[in-house]
């Protein structure tokens, strides 16, 4: 709970993806450190990434949409971090193609990224170093590892499919058909146990940097995994599913002013009746997990965890699903059970009923608000207006899924928004301006915490948007170029931070 902090303090939204390299991609390297050293230089004490897990050209590359909810992205990895291990040389890292500076071409990444990856594989088979490190790995994951890399194999094998069109003896998980795919597959699956520790040793020698910098690491947990994922193929009884591994249900969200059909995301709905028995073990497993890798938190979708709308999987639209509830109380006292101090950000965006905003205040977790969405209502009352908030709560100028406050100003902004926003600041703004009046607004306010997108530090305009909702191109692109440490913007931020009272005073 921030509250607990008794700190006001700001910080930084930025993906890994969006990190400065040569590579073609952000990645757990130099620019990673440069990034922390900056962030430290100008009194920023949060660092929040997007989920770090493996993405999919099929789904658009999103970190929401993964096929598992405990493996990491390998395109992320460094390869100048494994030079120095001994697993590949200079050498091996050439010919580096001639990347985008300012996006991310998915394609190209992977392609340059299975080549290096591959001969650090065989640089790790053939050094003498002790692989102590790795056995530990290996054994201390064994409960997701394990099954992820034989998924991944498979999928590779049956050229993509779905689990659920697998040999009826490999989709269910017969154990003398999988000792022979375990058998048939153990190099590449040795292969993608190695680079998921290559992952776990780059990020922990990241985070120790940024302890050292006084720069904490907030994370983002999606409520829900993909149907044709690891974790729902090794436990098809947490899911409702048939006997064949399809989904009986799927989730999504109701019809509402933005959308006459709702939304269908098309994930598993989990079978909490089952969950319940077991004590909630998958999910305090993938909560220990998480919180070994971060600081902080955020769970999205947090009102799924009060009530959940739940759409028959033959359904075209999500407008005849029901609302179903969770079992809310029972879980997070299992949860916060074993993490005491609420190292939880709920994310409770969007048309949030009384019941939810009670139990996530029972619970003692911080809220989220946007103060994009702060403008379009009644001015008086807007929750998102500053003056609204309460100090255990924390606030955004905007999120990965809006345009930048600019793009937003220029763009998006409706006559009545753009009065609203006049006549609350008390006088017009220009384009030029506008997106560190929203810095302001923001890290004036008595949130406990102030995050910030790196593009609105920067005033980018729509260019610089992450994501744009219901959308499957052009998503998650967008880079921080090499030369973004400017004195100047540096000093700026640090002047902001100071003059609202968001550094610590422990430094």
């Amino acid at each position: 709970m921030l509250e607990s902090r008794q700190l006001r303090e700001s910080g930084i939204l930025l993906h890994i993806s969006s990190l400065p390299s040569l590579y073609g991609i952000g990645d757990l390297g130099p620019g990673a450190y440069r990034f922390v050293d900056f962030m430290a230089g100008c009194g920023q004490h949060n660092w929040q990434v997007l989920p770090f897990n493996p993405t999919d050209g099929v789904f658009g590359n999103s970190p929401y949409s993964s096929i598992s909810a405990f493996a990491f992205e390998p395109l992320f990895l460094s390869p100048d971090g494994m030079v120095p291990e001994g697993w590949l040389q200079e050498k091996d890292l050439k010919p580096i193609p001639r990347f985008s500076e300012g996006r991310v071409d998915y394609d190209s990444v992977r392609k340059y990224k299975a080549k290096v990856s591959e001969a650090a594989f065989i640089g790790f088979k053939k050094s003498k170093k002790d692989s102590s490190d790795y056995e530990a790995f290996c054994q201390e994951n064994q409960d997701w590892l394990d099954d992820f890399a034989v998924f991944q194999s498979l999928k590779k094998h049956f050229g993509g499919r779905v689990w659920s069109d697998w040999p009826v003896e490999i989709r269910n998980r017969k154990g003398e058909a999988l000792a022979k795919i375990k058998n048939l597959f153990s190099e590449e699956i040795e292969k993608t146990k190695f680079l998921q520790y290559v992952f776990c040793k780059q990020w922990l020698g990241l985070k120790r940097h940024c302890e050292h910098a006084k720069v904490k690491l907030i994370g983002d947990m999606p409520i829900y995994v993909n149907w044709d994922s690891a974790d729902v193929w090794s436990h098809p009884g947490l899911f409702k599913l048939d006997p064949q591994g399809q989904p009986l249900v799927v989730a999504g969200v109701p019809p509402d002013y933005f959308s006459k059909t709702g939304q269908r995301w098309g994930n598993p709905i989990y079978q909490w009746d089952h969950l319940k028995e077991t004590h909630y073990a998958w999910w305090l497993r993938r909560f220990e997990h998480n919180l070994k890798m971060f600081d902080l938190l955020r769970i999205d979708h947090f009102r799924g965890f009060i009530a959940f709308w739940e759409i028959p999987a033959q359904e075209k639209t999500a407008v005849h699903g029901q609302w179903v509830k969770a079992p809310t109380e029972d879980f997070f006292n299992c949860i916060l059970s074993q993490f005491p101090h609420r190292p939880l950000i709920a994310e409770d965006l969007g048309l949030i009923t009384p019941d939810v905003a009670s139990v996530r205040m029972r619970l003692g977790l911080p809220g989220m608000k946007v103060l994009l969405f702060a403008f379009g209502g009644d001015l008086k009352t807007h929750p998102y207006l500053p003056e609204n908030y309460t100090h255990d709560c924390v606030v955004y100028t905007g999120t990965h899924d809006n345009n930048t406050v600019r793009g937003w100003f220029e763009h998006d902004m409706t006559p009545h928004e753009g009065k609203n926003l006049f006549e609350y600041l008390g006088r017009t703004v220009g384009v030029e301006d506008i997106s560190w009046v929203l810095i302001e607004l923001a890290m004036k306010s008595k949130a406990d915490l102030a995050i910030i997108p790196m593009q609105d530090i920067l005033g980018l305009g729509q260019e610089g948007r992450m994501n744009t909702p219901a959308t499957t191109k052009g998503n998650w692109e967008w880079r921080l170029l090499p030369g973004f440490i400017n004195p100047e913007l540096q000093e700026r931020l640090l002047s902001v931070t100071a003059n609202t009272d968001r550094i610590p005073q422990r430094q």
